[in-house]
């Protein structure tokens, strides 16, 4: 098993968490990583993708270190969530969400985004672009997913009534076809 982070604070957290002989964690941005080809049989990948300003060449290198069969995982930000930049509602003057604004769908790229109070850049895709580019660079589709927040936090969690209102993240599960 082999950890990739740009983060040394997550990497360490996860070493705290599972410290174990066969785990490697490598501080590195995942465009720079390398490996064996064909060296694994799983890549995960957790919301990081829509970091990556090239995801045509990520998924090439992410298939070339696949075994034949081996299945890539990924979840991401929805594309309806990094359309429009601000990842925020639009409030009315009691500052209760009226919508959650999706423009410029079509027009992927860089977005300038605040995460946990600090600017960040996220590069917005498209729903087609994500499947698509799988399917043209020999993965098959495995499962889609939306995932929606359980039935039990809805009314116990501030705000997580709302969520039920656009969907915010996207997981993805493909297989290395063989060739």
């Amino acid at each position: 098993v082999v950890g990739v982070d740009i983060s040394e604070k997550m990497l360490k957290e996860a070493e705290n968490r599972h410290s174990r002989e066969n785990i490697t964690y490598l501080c590195c941005p995942v465009e720079d990583v390398q490996f064996e080809e064909c060296e694994f049989d799983i890549v995960l990948s957790s919301l990081a993708l829509h970091y990556i300003r090239d995801y045509d060449q990520i998924v090439d290198k992410i298939r070339k270190f696949l075994r034949p069969g081996g299945y890539f995982i990924f979840s991401v930000e929805h594309p309806v969530f990094t359309a429009e930049g601000s990842q925020d509602w639009d409030y009315d003057e009691n500052g209760k969400p009226l919508h959650f604004p999706v423009d410029n769908y079509y027009y992927e790229g860089k977005r300038n985004a605040v995460f946990l109070g600090e600017p960040v850049v996220k590069y917005h895709r498209t729903l087609t672009t994500y499947i698509s580019t799988l399917i043209k660079k020999g993965f098959a589709i495995m499962d889609v997913q939306e995932p929606q927040p359980p039935e039990e936090m809805l009314d116990t969690v501030p705000g997580m009534r709302d969520e039920m209102r656009r969907p915010m993240m996207l997981i993805v599960s493909a297989r290395k076809e063989n060739e």
